[in-house]
């Protein structure tokens, strides 16, 4: 039996819907289940530059061999967030579980959507309404798998939003246990790796800036060469006094709050706030094009910019 009704002048095809279902969910006049069926048996006909395909419980397992979630006391779920399909060929990477990033995701093909940040923290309210109404409607209407990691992905010694900053500015961390510092040794700790020193702070801030592309708030305290570098992406502010206690010089995370200023000021240890999303953009792709490699999926990263 048709799912769709077919004439010469009336066809839907699975982009159409999409395009319609970002307006109107029901614009398109097909339910959940008809769209899904629709997104499967295309999904056959589907060739993702020559890339293989794997389970969703494959792929799963394959996150979390990489990035031990088990290790981790964290805010939310690591690891499947949303059951998508079971047969996956494409993932698409992004920093959080946007509905922009979905509808993205979506519209390439994607059977997989790999985030930083994902839908489900804790103490959040539970009831399922507006956005979260939204962006689950997304997702379970095209039958796409959600993957999140948090600090697992933060932590990673190589692939990780910390392992992925330092190579993106240019930093090393320091060999074994005073390469890390913080709950639950997140921060990194080291310095540059062509050996020398940054002449002042404000000097790292240019650098920082120029490399990220984004204005940095620079809280300009050291007041002399800059060796020692703390980081440690995102909201890591609560992180300081760790990274003051371990010996830096200067600390680049994500976001400033009001104590740090003080903090800054009182031990002469230079803070750079270079934005949330600015600092987090390196680990998911890092790591999901890793999985897709070692699987021989497909993959592609999708930044939704964000000023934060």
């Amino acid at each position: 039996m048709d799912l769709l009704p077919r004439s010469a002048d009336s066809r839907i095809s699975e982009s159409d819907c999409f395009h319609l279902h970002s307006e109107n969910p029901e614009a398109c006049g097909l339910d959940r289940v008809l769209r899904a069926q629709l997104r499967e048996t295309t999904c056959a006909a589907r060739v993702h530059n020559g890339a293989m395909s794997t389970t969703r419980h494959e792929l799963l397992h394959a996150f979390d061999l990489l990035l031990a979630p088990e290790r981790f006391k964290d805010y939310g779920p690591n690891g499947l967030q949303v059951e998508g399909r079971t047969t996956v060929r494409k993932i698409v990477s992004g920093v959080t579980a946007s509905r922009a990033l979905i509808e993205a995701a979506i519209h390439a093909e994607a059977d997989a959507i790999f985030v930083h940040h994902g839908l489900f923290w804790r103490g959040q309210d539970g009831r399922v309404t507006g956005w979260m109404k939204q962006r689950l409607g997304l997702l379970l209407g095209d039958d796409v798998s959600l993957f999140a990691y948090h600090l697992p992905l933060d932590a990673h010694p190589e692939l990780g939003n910390n392992a992925q900053l330092g190579l993106k500015l240019g930093l090393v961390a320091h060999a074994g246990s005073t390469g890390r510092f913080g709950e639950q040794e997140i921060g990194f700790l080291g310095a540059r790796d062509n050996g020398e020193s940054f002449p002042s702070a404000k000097a790292l801030a240019t650098h920082v800036e120029t490399a990220l592309g984004k204005p940095v708030t620079l809280l300009d305290t050291a007041h002399r060469p800059i060796r020692n570098i703390a980081w440690c992406t995102g909201g890591a502010q609560g992180y300081f006094e760790a990274a003051i206690a371990a010996g830096a010089d200067a600390f680049i995370t994500g976001e400033i709050s009001e104590p740090q200023a003080h903090y800054a000021r009182e031990m002469g240890v230079a803070f750079l706030a270079c934005g949330h999303h600015a600092t987090e953009r390196y680990g998911a792709p890092a790591v999901a094009a890793h999985v897709a490699a070692q699987l021989g999926l497909a993959h592609q990263f999708i930044d939704i910019d964000n000023p934060a």
